[in-house]
């Protein structure tokens, strides 16, 4: 379990509180808007109404206590900086905080941020990508060649093994689960027997899956 701060209830921040919290973690949201908060309280034990552009606000946070501080501040650009710098000057042990730009990024990185994240570009990458084939059903980029797909098992796989098949040899992948309906078989094994409804969870590079989930 670990101690989260969030500033900026805007969509992306209130989604990441409730999945923090969902997960087990302790979470304080902050916003300048009171009707935003009002509407949070009743999810949020821990909730405040302030501008954390506000150095007082900052200090009355206690932001040296948390384990990690999102800003997630979408609108105000220069209010997310402010919001960065001030965390790191008193003593935030891990900021994160939202850009869209490259340039924000880096001005990010330079006033203190520990991690930029770019959810709206990272969003519509994702979509991009399974909507350009109509066999990716998920999709998790790992670095600029690297990723891993969801995608269905060929048809003429149906009763055969992985081993039969050689996947990472005739396709240049990496098989590293399986989905059957609802349940997840990690890591199978070269004896496992695919069925016509299987989903399967492959490592590659675009190019080498993109191949692969053609039909």
């Amino acid at each position: 379990m670990k101690s989260i701060l969030v500033i900026g209830m805007g969509r992306f921040g209130r989604h990441l509180a409730e999945k923090m919290q969902e997960l087990g973690n302790d979470v304080m949201i902050v916003d300048e808007n009171e009707n935003i908060i009002e509407d949070l309280a009743p999810t949020f034990a821990d909730s405040h109404i302030g501008d954390c552009s506000s150095e007082n606000v900052i200090r009355s946070l206690g932001v040296n206590n948390f384990d990690i501080c999102f800003v997630m501040i979408g609108s105000n650009f220069q209010s997310s900086l402010i919001v960065t710098s001030l965390l790191k000057r008193n003593g935030a042990k891990f900021i994160v905080a939202k850009a869209r730009h490259e340039i924000q990024r880096e001005l990010l990185y330079t006033i203190g941020a520990d991690e930029v994240i770019y959810p709206e570009r990272d969003l519509s990458e994702n979509i991009a990508v399974r909507y350009n084939a109509d066999n990716i059903f998920d999709y998790i980029q790992l670095t600029d060649n690297y990723a891993i797909y969801e995608i269905p098992a060929r048809p003429e796989w149906d009763g055969m093994s992985i081993s039969e098949l050689n996947v990472r040899r005739k396709y240049k992948v990496n098989i590293i689960a399986v989905k059957q309906d609802n349940s997840l078989n990690p890591a199978p094994g070269p004896d496992y027997r695919f069925s016509k409804n299987d989903h399967i969870v492959v490592l590659g590079e675009s190019s080498d899956v993109f191949r692969m989930a053609a039909k």
